[in-house]
């Protein structure tokens, strides 16, 4: 059963009024929020070459051996919880539908369903893969992994992907109705996915929708993947295990799964991207996984690749306020007290070395702190140096429209909040420059 349909009367009420009117974080200049350049900053930045015992650390041996798996430890347990091992579920994958000339015979279109059983309670969900892939290719192709904010059918014109019956929230426009996706959301984010561009440039695309694996709304986690690992007794994540966001990398890691076995794919090149919140889950996904190759974060803000002490933009209050459900409970704790939180954004970019990153700002999204994203990579770099690896390169943000670095990446697109053919276009240059283009 997908995540809607096991809603309760009772959650299904309180979600109807609490998605009555869209949500536009990104966009408001909330009272009390700074952003003023001369206030932010007032906390130092960590360094993440200095162990908790002190120690510094100056070997990549010593990184991969001491340090990174003590900051893996501390975002896990107190900032995006800790993801369950994966006993008792099981994965079961089913082609739903295929188009071997899409997009005028240059793709092959295939809709594939994920069935997750878990043998300790008996529930199930289910998650829909639309995937992509390039035909002509000498080789199998890289792939781009990416969850989607409107369901499947959202990100494409093609009639032959059926409209979602998941949980949506509601917007103005009327593609999302209560809570239930209308025809008119067909293809309403296209703009987001320019699939034909990205086929052309050799690239296979793998997408699903986020809410698939846990519904992006406060249901005291009884609607998503969450439930299929549960105890006996336990009824919700304890505080220091998986919020939606955890639950969304988890999301992303089964896919990647099933794109081990897609023999035009090539499993060794796949590249976690995402964008706003689902920015700040390609990054923990990328971290968790070093499957991702490739690790893209477009325009992620706070609990993403911005640094929370700058205290700037959207705040780790904010966050907890507005999204209880999207970090664990331990997150809690560093509300309004960014000072005692042991870790920061730049140690989650350094957790992906040796691994390329590139992070994308826009220049209207203050909300999501450009500079503090900018310097989420550039905080990183004395860790990539440890394996003689390059990094921005640059000590100041660049000029808009300006891609800059080697091993991290970074731009700032002149717009809004949002992930657009420029953006993709830096992400697939970046993948060429470093595996070569596709053949």
């Amino acid at each position: 059963m997908h995540a809607s349909s096991r809603l309760s009367a009772a959650l299904l009420a309180g979600s109807l009024a609490m998605a009555s009117t869209s949500f536009t974080a990104h966009a408001q200049e909330r009272p009390g929020i700074n952003y003023d350049e001369a206030k932010a900053g007032g906390i130092p930045n960590l360094d993440p070459l200095t162990a908790s015992d002190g120690t510094k650390i100056t070997t990549k041996e010593q990184w991969l051996e001491k340090r990174k798996p003590e900051l893996m430890k501390l975002f896990a347990s107190e900032v995006y919880g800790k993801t369950p091992e994966g006993q008792g579920v099981e994965t079961k994958a089913q082609l739903v539908g295929q188009d071997t000339a899409a997009f005028g015979g240059k793709a092959i279109m295939r809709q594939v369903k994920l069935t997750f059983s878990s043998s300790r309670n008996g529930r199930k969900a289910i998650a829909d893969l639309l995937i992509y892939i390039p035909k002509g290719l000498t080789k199998p192709a890289p792939a781009f992994v990416q969850l989607n904010f409107g369901g499947n059918h959202y990100t494409t014109s093609d009639p032959s992907i059926p409209i979602s019956d998941a949980w949506f929230r509601n917007d103005k426009d009327g593609n999302y109705v209560n809570n239930k996706a209308t025809e008119k959301s067909r293809n309403s984010g296209e703009r987001r996915w320019p699939y034909k561009e990205i086929i052309e440039r050799g690239y296979a695309v793998c997408t699903a929708y986020y809410g698939d694996f846990d519904p992006d709304f406060d249901d005291g986690f009884q609607n998503g993947v969450q439930p299929l690992f549960y105890k006996d007794g336990q009824t919700k994540p304890a505080a220091d295990e998986w919020g939606s966001i955890g639950a969304w990398a988890w999301g992303m890691s089964r896919m990647a799964d099933y794109l081990q076995g897609v023999p035009e794919v090539d499993g060794k090149k796949l590249i976690s991207v995402g964008h706003s919140r689902l920015g700040k889950t390609s990054l923990w996904a990328g971290a968790q996984d070093e499957r991702f190759g490739i690790v893209v974060s477009n325009d992620s803000g706070a609990g993403g690749a911005a640094l929370s002490k700058r205290i700037f933009g959207e705040t780790v209050a904010v966050l907890n306020k507005s999204f209880p459900h999207w970090f664990c409970d331990n997150f809690n704790k560093y509300s309004d007290n960014e000072k005692d939180l042991p870790v920061d954004q730049h140690e989650l970019i350094a957790l992906m070395t040796p691994r390329p990153v590139y992070i994308a700002s826009a220049t209207e999204d203050n909300w999501a702190d450009q500079k503090g994203e900018f310097l989420g990579g550039k905080l990183a770099e004395p860790v990539y140096a440890l394996f003689s690896l390059k990094g921005l390169g640059v000590d100041e943000p660049p000029a808009p429209d300006k891609s800059v670095g080697d091993a991290i990446g970074y731009h700032n697109r002149t717009g809004k909040h949002d992930i657009l053919l420029y953006d993709w276009e830096q992400y697939m240059n970046f993948a060429d420059k470093h595996w070569g283009k596709p053949q």
